[in-house]
This record gives C-alpha cells, structure tokens and sequence, in this order.
C-alpha cells in the first residue's frame, strides 16, 4: 500500500503530462494540495477522493491517465480504510 507521500507523486507524474487536459489536470493539482495539508488525515483522504473522482470519468482524459487515475483512487481509499 502506497503512503500519502507516494500518492502525492504519482499524482505529479499525471500533473506533467501534457496530454491531460488543462480542467484535469487543475482538480489533480487540487487533490495533491489537499493531500499535503496540514488537515487531519480523513479530511486529506476524503477531500482528495472527492476531487480525483470527480474527474475520473471525464470523457477527454486519455485512456493511460485514466488508468492511473483509477489506481491513485484505489490507494486512497485503502488509505482511508484503515
């Protein structure tokens, strides 16, 4: 299971790549802030959720982001799990 560190950089790979687009690649910015705030953990967790599933259906993401995407989610959630 990957840490919220790890999760902030893989949410950087998504942030360089330019074939995201701009809208998407803005909410992923905004998870990775919410991500390294000084908020307690479940605030992190959830607020970070929320912001990567908003965009994970979006019809202009680009099949290998959308699988990362979907990845990061996955590791959030176990995340939030525990």
């Amino acid at each position: 299971m990957a840490s919220i560190k790890e999760i902030a950089l893989m949410l950087d790979d998504l942030l360089s790549d330019t074939s995201i687009p701009k809208n998407i690649r803005k909410a992923l910015s905004d998870a990775k802030e919410r991500l390294t705030s000084n908020d307690e953990d479940n605030v992190k967790l959830s607020a970070a959720i929320y912001l990567v599933e908003s965009i994970s259906d979006d019809i202009n993401m680009p099949s290998h982001a959308r699988m990362q995407i979907w990845s990061i989610l996955g590791e959030l959630e176990s995340i939030k799990q525990k």
